[in-house]
């Protein structure tokens, strides 16, 4: 989920980007004439990307926080300061609003 609108300068939108319907689509699809030993495993990829769906994009920013935190080392306090300084490392194109706005869905929504 990455999305920054405008060239060199840091931004305040980052934008959630959904295709998951897509996906599941193509999983059903794929489900109508899997094999028995493929049905168990995309019946379990249609129920994680129909989950995914119905989340909230409060719900999907806090997990990709989480991710780009985890994918650059960081393992304090969610809430702290350094969590906003190491997330703003992780993507040089977030302006502190963004990074503060995001840190506080990542705390609202931990899991």
């Amino acid at each position: 989920m990455k999305g920054f609108a405008g060239f060199g300068r840091k931004q305040d939108l980052v934008l959630v980007i959904r295709d998951s319907d897509l996906v599941g689509a193509a999983l059903r699809e794929a489900l109508d004439g899997a094999s028995e030993e493929e049905r168990a495993g995309l019946e379990r990829a249609v129920a994680l990307v129909g989950a995914t769906a119905d989340a909230s994009e409060a719900r999907l920013r806090a997990d990709w926080v989480r991710t780009r935190l985890a994918d650059v080392g960081f393992s304090g306090d969610i809430a702290s300061v350094a969590a906003v300084k190491a997330l703003r490392q992780a993507e040089p194109g977030l302006s502190l609003l963004a990074a503060v706005q995001l840190q506080k869905d990542a705390v609202t929504h931990q899991e």
